[in-house]
């Protein structure tokens, strides 16, 4: 019995749908555009349409799509060695680990290197338990963190987390941007808080730098680990290369992913000097630091680092939200964000605007929340296509 040839992909828009459709796991709500190549800010679908990217892939492209440097890293590594896992030190991960630490916050001095962010959350919780002797983990109010079980558990919004319950004990949640309830809840069983710099599905709201000091005294004081989700906003996305940077705080946890190898899976989680090397076999992962994902990650922070991409990450963030904020539609009720994270808060339910009205004007945007527009355009974007996305924005609350 011979196997067949495998069969050509699919050309057409209305052919990638249906194929999808007939063979996927049905978990994800879809578009109804087929996207088959990217360049910078801009995206085509199989009918060859072009589109403007303001979702950089979920966050996991800030340097574009199909950056040179990514490509050019990509390429090179794939023809000297793709896998390898950490039993055997390798050159490519060697060299990503001290740079990577070398660009952390000051203090952090060791690094976990894994595939995606949720794995990121979920190692960075069983380090903090393993670290401390506790098992508490304090999360907020809104926060998303990822859909494996820890960190579903940390994750707040009740339709991600109700269906599996129940999850991980000892989780406690707490409003945003309030002290006084962190107060109450960081106790002496509490492991780790767990926050958001800028909550990113949960409305693209940035903390307010006295409650920040105030999470990290707090688990100073009473011996709890901080832990920084810098999944969405690490890598340029704030217009500093950690939204740490904004606060002047240095956590003892901080977890990585999307953007952190140009579109490759990868994540990873920083840990502070203090603690020192882990006990081994404590936790790992087959595929975490591959020589492919390690060059290619190497390769974003040495563009994130040599250029001026931060600066015009901080400057294009400033021109987009003047924009958006001069918008004077009774629809909009508030403008938010910090770099090149923004959201746009309704007053009525975005998604009849976020998939049918903005994709009919080549814009792609994510949700954040029943009510928030969220913008995660690449750092490379023009100034020219900041205008295109709010003309069409503006186009589109005034339907």
């Amino acid at each position: 019995m011979t196997r067949s040839e495998p069969a050509n992909p699919p050309r057409t828009n209305a052919a990638i749908i249906a194929t999808e459709q007939a063979h996927t796991s049905g978990v994800y709500p879809k578009r109804n555009i087929a996207l088959v190549r990217g360049v910078g800010a801009q995206v085509w679908d199989a009918d060859g349409v072009e589109y403007l990217d303001c979702t950089s892939a979920q966050g996991a492209a800030n340097l574009g799509h199909c950056h040179p440097a990514v490509v050019a890293a990509l390429n090179e590594q794939a023809q000297t060695l793709i896998s390898c896992p950490e039993i055997f030190p390798n050159d490519q991960r060697a060299a990503y680990q001290q740079a990577l630490v070398a660009a952390l916050p000051s203090g952090m001095a060791r690094v976990f290197l894994c595939n995606s962010g949720a794995e990121a959350i979920e190692g960075a919780l069983k380090f903090a338990r393993l670290l401390t002797g506790r098992t508490g983990i304090v999360a907020t109010k809104r926060g998303f963190h990822g859909r494996t079980m820890g960190a579903l558990s940390t994750t707040w919004e009740p339709k991600y987390r109700e269906p599996f319950a129940p999850l991980i004990a000892d989780v406690t949640h707490v409003a945003y941007n309030h002290l006084d309830e962190l107060d109450r809840a960081v106790n002496a069983t509490t492991a780790a808080v767990l926050i958001e710099l800028v909550q990113g599905e949960g409305g693209v709201r940035p903390a307010d730098p006295a409650y920040v000091q105030g999470v990290a005294a707090l688990c100073r004081e009473r011996g709890a680990l901080l832990i920084v989700d810098e999944v969405q906003t690490g890598f340029g996305r704030t217009g500093r290369l950690w939204a740490c940077d904004h606060y002047g705080i240095t956590p003892d946890l901080i977890t990585l992913a999307k953007s952190i190898a140009g579109g490759i899976p990868m994540g990873a989680i920083g840990i502070h000097a203090r603690f020192g090397p882990l006990q081994p076999a404590m936790h790992g992962t087959t595929f975490g630091g591959n020589p492919l994902g390690c060059a290619v990650a190497r390769a974003v922070l040495h563009e994130l680092t040599t250029t001026d991409l931060l600066c015009q990450a901080a400057l294009k963030g400033e021109y987009l939200l003047g924009k958006l904020r001069a918008l004077t539609s009774p629809k909009l009720r508030e403008v938010r964000g910090m770099g090149l994270i923004v959201g746009l808060e309704l007053k009525e339910r975005v998604q009849p605007y976020l998939i049918r009205l903005l994709e009919e004007q080549r814009v792609l945007a994510l949700p954040a929340g029943p009510t928030v527009l969220r913008l995660l355009p690449p750092l490379v974007i023009e100034y020219a296509q900041l205008d295109r996305a709010v003309a069409a924005i503006a186009d589109v609350l005034d339907a």
